[in-house]
Formats: C-alpha cells, structure tokens, sequence
C-alpha cells in the first residue's frame, strides 16, 4: 500500500482535525473558545494572583499570623516550581486573609463543632526507619486526620502533634532507646562527656486539661507511659519532670501557658539546673537566681489559629557566684549557631563548663539565658542543622567541645522522628568526634 500525505487522503477518511471553537455553531461538537464560565474563572485567577502584587505596589502588606513565615514570591529560575509556588505565595498575601480563618475557624468550632485548626491536620500513616511497626496502636483510627490544635478544658490548647506522634510512631520504644544509646556511645567513645536532656511535652507535663476524649487517648497514654518508665533508666537521659513540679509548685502556676506549646523561662531555669548538677556536681550551690522582670512572647498556638496572642514570661537573673547577673536575652532559633562567651573573659565560680556544644530545639530557647550566664564557652544548634551538615560543618561545631549536650523535646523522642536518632546521623558524628578526641 502506498503511503499518501494527509491532504491527499480521501474525502471518506474524514474530515481532517478541527478545533472545537472552529466548527459550525450547529455542529454537536462545537464549544465556544472561551465561554461565560471560563471568562469567569480566568478573571477570577486574575484576581487572585494581581491583588496581592497591587496591593504590596501601594503599601499594603500582610502580615504573618499563623506559626510560620509568609512565603517568599517563586523565582523564575525554579523552573516549574515558579507556576506551583505561586498559588501558596498568593494565598499567603490575600487582603483580609486572617480574618477569613478567625471566621472559617469560629464557623467551624461553633457551628459544626470541629475543633480549632481541624481543617490544617495532621495525616501521617507512620512510615518507617528500618522499623517494621504493624498495625497502629488501639485508640487510633487508621486514615483520620489529627488536628493541628488540639482544644482542652479551661481554653486550653494542646498540639495535635503531640497525640500523632504517639498514635503513629516511625520508631517502636526498642529502637529509640538504641538510637540513643548509640548517640551516647558516639560521643562518649571520643572522649567527651555526654548529656541528654528530653524537654517533656505539654500534653505530659499539663495532662490535667486535656478534654475527657479525643482520637488515640488510649495509645497516646500508652506510649506516654511506656517511653517514661524506660527512656530515661535505659538511656541515663536527664528526666526534668520531678524538677518541673517542685518549681511550678513554687513559682504557683504552671510552666506551660494555655495557649502555647513551649515551657516558661522557668522550665529553662530548671532544665540549667539539671544540667549544672548532672556535669559539674555540686556546681549549683552558690547559684543565686531571681525574677528581674516580665518579657512578651508570641503563643505559638494562638498564632496557628490565626490570632495574635501574646505570653507574659517572667524573666530571671542568674549569677553563679553571687556576684554581677551574667544573664543574656538573645533571639535565636539556633538554625545558624549560637555562640555565648563570657564577655570579660572571666571564670567565675560555679560555671559548669569550659566549653559545651548543646544540640537544641525550640525549648532551649527558654534556657540560653542561663547557659550564657553558666558557661564559659557554650554553642547551641538546632538539632536539624546537624542532621543537615556534613563532616565539615561537624567538625566545626563539635572539634574543640569537651562536653556535648542534646536536648530534645518529647515529641521528637518518643516516636522517633528525629533526624538524629538515624543511624547515618549517629554514624557521622561518631566519625567526626573519632578523628577529634578530646
């Protein structure tokens, strides 16, 4: 058979290929090229994405009301990721955004009776780090989403997170112990000293407001119960709650806000304590410290729910020798390093190390005033900077410390979510701290 180009295929092989918009208006295929629906639409995308840009252009700008930056607008040198960043970036920079989640948010909770930040949950169906863990734990529903905020008695808020990461853990209780032994090991092998300090979560510290029943209550209590009565005793890891009760005890409220996940400056007081006692015994003795003030915080809670709520932290000065407060108030998440040395040099009585390296998390925060007003010579670092780095970075951050501390929050432990208890992450800093003994 011969082969013919297409225009000079027969009449009865077909009409050739039309647009839609081209046909006949009879025809039963004909659809306009832009119909009512569609002008519709692409005014609407118009709108959307032109608002924001106009109303930066005159001086409007949105502020950021959840717990978290606004987004950046995408460059054009992401490639694709320029069109799929744009729709995040401009619901971000929508006029009146905020009030539209206090409303949806307020619909919700009172009318459909959902809780607050339902609609930003949680779904995580576990996954695994080398850990088979089977069926979840009763008290869980397979598929639901927890919520972001989690409301208790008493306008209490507590983080959802905290019940998902119990419920659905990517490590069982076994491997996380390990992990940690060998996160010891690692740095102990190098000749350093070691100390782990798990900042207890709300949801284990202020169970007291917790609602009467929510989703995974029997495998959150579960798994609460369990990880305490093991990881501390298998692990050496500092165990602060019985330091926390005494001291909400005496400051006469909690350490916890209601409307916030973190603890108080008093919960950093105490976790310093803890750890002058655990590295230099006997350290803390002659430290003085008492209330100097009272500091804003935004409540990270709040924000997630769209409102602009704000902490009052009482503020403390701390002297180890009873001499000058050698306290120092520094904003830092510790994505970058930290490093705090005493500025005139001096080595007063009571400090509790030369020079310390701390591997933390957002509750450190609540205790750098007092590591400042302690040490000698601390670093403080987010514990995912060092999941993040390479020997190099390591080896900046750790070579010269004689004393390497981690303290991390309960979540981040208990299910094993952190960066750091993976094997390759142990496994690296063994090797950086190995080829620097102290």
């Amino acid at each position: 058979m011969s082969f013919r180009p297409p225009s000079q295929l027969p009449t009865e092989a077909g009409l050739p290929r039309t647009p839609e918009s081209f046909l006949p208006k009879e025809h039963n295929l004909y659809r306009p090229r832009h119909s009512k629906r569609q002008r519709t639409a692409l005014a609407c995308a118009a709108f959307f994405f032109v608002t924001p840009l106009f109303l930066s252009a005159v001086g409007v700008h949105p502020a950021a009301f959840e717990n978290r930056p606004l987004r950046e607008f995408p460059s054009l040198s992401e490639g694709w990721g320029f069109f799929t960043g744009l729709s995040g970036w401009a619901t971000d920079h929508l006029p009146l955004r905020q009030a539209g989640v206090q409303a949806a948010d307020a619909v919700g909770t009172g009318v459909f009776g959902d809780p607050p930040g339902s609609g930003q949950g949680t779904n995580h169906n576990g996954g695994t780090v080398g850990v088979d863990q089977g069926k979840p734990d009763n008290g869980d529903v397979p598929g639901y989403v927890y919520p972001t905020v989690l409301p208790g008695k008493d306008n209490w808020l507590y983080l959802g997170e905290d019940v998902n990461a119990r419920c659905r853990p990517v490590m069982d209780t076994d491997h996380v112990v390990g992990a940690l032994r060998k996160l010891r090991a690692a740095v102990e092998k190098s000749g350093r000293k070691f100390e782990l300090v798990i900042a207890p979560d709300k949801y284990s510290e202020e169970p007291a407001h917790l609602p009467d029943t929510y989703v995974g209550k029997p495998c959150a209590q579960a798994r609460t119960a369990e990880f305490w009565n093991r990881v501390p005793r298998e692990t050496g890891a500092i165990d602060l709650r019985p330091a926390l009760a005494d001291a909400e005890k005496r400051v006469g409220h909690p350490l916890y806000d209601r409307n916030d996940t973190h603890w108080s400056f008093d919960g950093g007081l105490v976790m310093t304590y803890a750890l002058g006692a655990a590295i230099a015994p006997g350290s803390t003795t002659g430290w003085q410290a008492a209330p100097n003030g009272v500091r804003p915080w935004p409540a990270d809670l709040a924000r997630v729910l769209g409102r602009n709520e704000q902490r009052q932290l009482t503020t403390y000065s701390l002297s180890t020798d009873g001499g000058a407060d050698r306290t120092r108030y520094i904003a830092s998440d510790f994505k970058s390093p930290l490093r705090l040395t005493q500025p005139d040099g001096a080595t007063p009585t009571g400090s509790i190390a030369r020079n310390m390296a701390v591997v933390a998390d957002s509750f450190t925060q609540f205790a750098s005033p007092f590591l400042a007003a302690t040490c000698q010579d601390v670093t403080i670092v987010h514990a995912e900077t060092v999941a993040q780095s390479s020997a190099p970075e390591m080896t900046s951050l750790f070579a010269d410390r004689d004393i390497v501390t981690f303290e991390l929050v309960e979540r981040s432990v208990i299910g094993g979510s952190s960066a750091l208890l993976r094997d390759q992450t142990i496994d690296l800093l063994g090797q950086v701290l190995a080829a620097h003994p102290r």
